[in-house]
């Protein structure tokens, strides 16, 4: 039987009986491992938001309230949804509301504007788009109008806070959904849970489809290596949607503790701090930018950070020499975490030695993940070579959703994930990142796809041709440097061609950091741009 359904590509039958076989494969759904953890210790603070505060028994009726609001206005199981939201208790009373259901979200940033938002919603068919209010000056109703009226398939925008455009019936308030809670549940485990956003390399985000069973072992996992328990205090200071703090452990791997989660809008030292002290947090995670930020003012904080145990640091590479400073400067353990939406997940271990930790990228969370290093002819390269990375296991697709182009150029005959990262392994396993394959900036976390950036700056009228290269920066890891060719006379600079992606509705971390006039760009033998050449005259 064909592995392969109408709109994502699933496991193989014999690997997923093995992973079942092996207890990777619960066949519990997320919501069950949440709901686990409410029948265990209802009474232990999951969430802390602010001045909200949230038991487990707290927050499961707030999560059934809004599975019942949500099937109130007629979503049932296998619709998609988009979910948009800054680090508030919300995103989690929804996300599990959902999963409950078996209505699949889509997570998107907070960063997201018309541009990625329109596509999401339209790629996945979407029948409803839940959004913040306003936050940091951004008004999040008046983009869900933008997108509701450009769109044929969405039929509610669904409200964090008071919803302005009640007046119109397609919007809805979250605060209405106060109903009676709905406990009931729909999804399946072997089932599609939601969605995942790829950096992407070619135009905007892929839809990643993660599973139940997969997630949630991914998760288990983690809370294994990271020593997770119901003790545990978690500050959030990542935007919550992403994959580092949703699952690595992250919020969830706290959540199916029984342990804390404390949510943070501005992960900045004079906060996070702040908050470290009040709640006496243990672990958080940092992408490298926030972490030299905190090690930087750590020395002069009048705030008490002894509670603080272990800081994980992953989205970009860390330097070894920040890594090696970090214990001292912020008195606690480091780990580093390198890892992808598209699944696998490495970690250096809490004993490993200080060399480990901080000249590699440790090594995966489960046994039955396989990787391959290769060159250029797809051939294994020796222990300690530089090569391309390829992987496949228990919690890595096996394909985007509804894209089988781009999958035929992602996973191979043998359903090997090409991540497009470039690394080396050591004898003892723990992978060393050198580099990226891939025509994607990684700029503090944020992975941005080159060609989504170009495609937009060549629709302006005075724009002839346009590359998009990296740059490296000692604080943001890589910055983005948009090298143009001008129409000939045309009236343009810098700031109008900011103005003009921003117009277009581009995500603000996707503008380009730097931008270059130049009479042409370089090209390689069979015609392309030659960015090789552009990233040496402009490092």
């Amino acid at each position: 039987m064909s592995n392969e359904h109408m709109d994502y590509t699933d496991w193989p039958t014999p690997q997923a009986s093995l992973y079942r076989e092996l207890g990777y494969w619960q066949d519990r759904t997320l919501f069950d491992h949440f709901q686990h953890s409410v029948e265990r210790c209802g009474n232990n603070m999951a969430l802390i938001c602010g001045e909200r505060q949230f038991s487990y028994l707290q927050a499961a009726e707030r999560v059934s309230q809004m599975a019942s609001g949500f099937q109130s206005l007629g979503l049932m199981k296998g619709d998609n949804v988009v979910l948009q939201m800054t680090n508030v208790a919300e995103f989690y009373f929804c996300y599990f509301a959902l999963l409950q259901k078996g209505i699949r979200p889509v997570l998107a940033l907070p960063a997201h504007r018309f541009s990625e938002v329109s596509y999401f919603c339209q790629h996945a068919k979407a029948k409803a788009y839940i959004v913040d209010g306003k936050h940091t000056g951004f008004n999040y109703q008046a983009l869900a109008k933008q997108v509701l009226d450009e769109s044929n398939e969405l039929e509610h925008i669904i409200v964090r806070c008071d919803a302005t455009n009640l007046a119109d019936p397609r919007f809805t308030s979250l605060d209405d959904f106060t109903g009676q809670p709905d406990d009931k549940q729909e999804a399946e485990a072997s089932e599609l849970a939601f969605f995942q956003l790829s950096g992407g390399t070619t135009g905007t985000p892929k839809l990643i489809p993660r599973t139940h069973n997969d997630y949630a072992y991914s998760v288990i996992g983690s809370n294994t290596i990271c020593k997770f328990t119901e003790n545990t205090r978690y500050l959030c200071a990542l935007p919550v949607a992403h994959n580092f703090p949703l699952s690595s452990p992250g919020a969830l791997g706290v959540f199916f503790a029984g342990g804390t989660v404390v949510l943070t809008h501005d992960p900045t030292p004079k906060s996070a701090f702040k908050l470290i002290e009040e709640h006496k947090i243990t672990v958080s995670g940092l992408v490298p930018p926030l972490a030299l930020l905190w090690m930087e003012q750590a020395q002069s904080t009048t705030h008490d950070l002894s509670s603080l145990k272990l800081v994980q640091v992953g989205g970009a590479k860390f330097s070894q020499t920040a890594a090696t400073d970090l214990p001292n400067k912020l008195d606690c353990q480091l780990q580093q975490v390198f890892g992808m939406a598209e699944g696998l997940v490495n970690y250096t271990r809490l004993d490993d030695p200080m060399e480990v930790i901080a000249s590699t990228q440790g090594r995966p969370i489960s046994q039955h993940d396989r990787i391959k290093i290769v060159n250029e002819e797809g051939e294994s390269v020796s222990c300690g070579e530089e090569g391309f990375l390829l992987t496949q296991g228990p919690y890595t697709i096996r394909g985007y959703y509804q894209a089988k182009e781009h999958n035929r150029l992602s996973f191979d005959q043998q359903g090997f994930y090409h991540t497009g990262d470039i690394v080396k392994q050591t004898k003892d396993g723990n992978i060393i990142v050198t580099g990226r394959d891939k025509d994607q900036i990684n700029r503090g976390g944020e992975k941005i796809a080159a060609e989504e950036v170009e495609n937009h700056l060549i629709r302006h009228d005075g724009v002839h041709d346009a590359a998009l290269i990296a740059i490296p920066d000692d604080y943001l890891g890589e910055r983005s440097c948009a090298v143009i060719v001008k129409v000939e006379g045309a009236d343009i600079n810098p700031f109008k061609l900011k103005y003009f992606l921003r117009d277009c509705g581009l995500a603000d971390y996707k503008i380009p950091d730097l931008i270059k006039f130049v009479d042409s760009l370089p090209k390689t033998p069979v015609g392309k741009v030659n960015k090789k050449r552009l990233r040496e005259a402009y490092a």
